[in-house]
């Protein structure tokens, strides 16, 4: 992975911990990162060039105003003043080149000095084994345990994911595929005899979670299960989420929105413009 540095920007030593989506059902986790990136007050530092993630480009995202300051697929935004570093995906990984993008990620990731990363990703509701009354449990994944418990997670009311088990065959296949092996011959395209947990150890989190920790890096997967629709309700569960565990205060941001939160212009058009009501 390559970058090219905004003008009169560098990577702050002080922003060590990042945080950055996994595409996955609902685009909860870009959409948590859109919302984090504006509210911290985080600048752009750096367009990042992965020649596994399709290029997109648009119009500026955060605003306050559409001046046309391009983004594009894939940057890295900072805010010192909060300590926190984010890299935003605006498009989707070429299929078969998942494996390379996660070792890209955190071979930039470590290159750069940042030792802790969040990952955000959403989880498809229809995979769910337990059907919960609450919509608001989080799942989490940690590199602080083989097992990928966390006693310090646990307090925050989360659950750690259960179908992860390094033990299972897609998940130790997986592990291998990061430290360089090769896909075993019983292991290849074999959707029959695929189970629930194997869901879970194809979403891109999963390859991002294996490839940051063989870094060394701490890693963090935050996760909420969604439908597709308007899944703005769990971006802004899964931001608030980012914030308990770093410890930061949403209502220190002063935002435009409700709870101290910046609403990302992008957000505007999501529906496109209102009906022309002459037409009524």
């Amino acid at each position: 992975m390559e970058f090219a540095l905004v003008d009169g920007e560098s990577f702050s030593p002080s922003c060590s911990t990042l945080v950055m989506p996994a595409l996955s059902i609902g685009n909860v986790g870009q959409l948590a990162v859109d919302l984090l990136i504006p509210s911290a007050k985080a600048r752009r530092v750096a367009y990042l060039d992965e020649p596994s993630v399709l290029p997109c480009a648009g119009n500026d995202a955060f605003g306050p105003d559409a001046v046309g300051d391009l983004a594009l697929a894939l940057e890295e935004y900072e805010s010192p003043s909060n300590g926190l570093a984010f890299i935003q995906q605006r498009s989707p990984i070429i299929t078969g080149m998942m494996i390379s993008f996660a070792q890209n990620v955190a071979n930039f990731v470590s290159s750069i000095g940042k030792d802790h990363v969040v990952i955000l990703s959403s989880l498809d509701s229809g995979k769910r084994r337990v059907i919960d009354a609450s919509n608001d449990i989080l799942y989490y994944l940690s590199s602080c345990n083989e097992d990928g418990s966390d006693p310090e997670y646990e307090k925050l009311g989360w659950k750690k994911l259960e179908e992860y088990d390094p033990s299972q065959r897609l998940w130790k296949s997986l592990a291998n595929l990061i430290d360089g092996g090769v896909l075993s011959e019983d292991m290849v395209d074999d959707a029959e005899e695929m189970t629930l947990s194997d869901y879970y150890a194809t979403l891109p989190f999963a390859a991002l979670f294996f490839a940051c920790k063989a870094k060394g890096l701490k890693v963090s997967c935050v996760l909420c299960y969604c439908s597709e629709g308007d899944n703005m309700p769990e971006s802004f569960h899964l931001a608030e989420a980012v914030c308990k565990l770093l410890g930061q205060d949403p209502e220190q941001f002063h935002g435009n929105g409700s709870n101290g939160w910046t609403i990302p212009l992008s957000w505007k058009s999501v529906y496109g413009p209102p009906p022309d009501m002459s037409i009524f």
